[in-house]
């Protein structure tokens, strides 16, 4: 029983159709292609750990890199895929899963809130 591949994001589609042009640029170019892709990885890859928007600067690192290397056109494959099954559920989720994460919320907020007022956070004017 053979099961057909879901097709691929729309995204890696036009990275695939752009590899060939990519091609045949300049290696100079390409190069550039390559250092910015990584300098952007590397970059979400910290801002994981540090603030900044990760999940928005890794793709496009990737999307760079796949233009060069089929491992990343594969990582950036796998993360967009992912990145709509984490959509889909969402769009799933019940009523009461999203009121119970509403008071997670909420609780979360008065208990820092708590905190600032009656405990020692630093860098707190109160």
């Amino acid at each position: 029983m053979a099961t057909e591949d879901p097709p691929k994001p729309r995204i890696v589609q036009r990275l695939e159709a752009q590899r060939e042009r990519h091609r045949q640029r300049p290696l100079v170019v390409r190069v550039l292609y390559i250092v910015v892709g990584f300098t952007l990885l590397l970059g979400g890859v910290a801002m994981l750990v540090l603030p900044g928007p990760a999940f928005l600067v890794i793709p496009v690192g990737l999307a760079l890199l796949s233009l060069e290397f089929a491992w990343a056109e594969n990582l950036l494959e796998r993360a967009l895929e992912q990145g709509e099954s984490a959509k889909r559920k969402a769009a799933e989720t019940t009523k009461t899963q999203r009121a119970f994460t509403a008071i997670a919320f909420a609780l979360g907020g008065g208990a820092l809130l708590a905190w600032a007022l009656f405990g020692d956070i630093p860098l707190v004017p109160v």
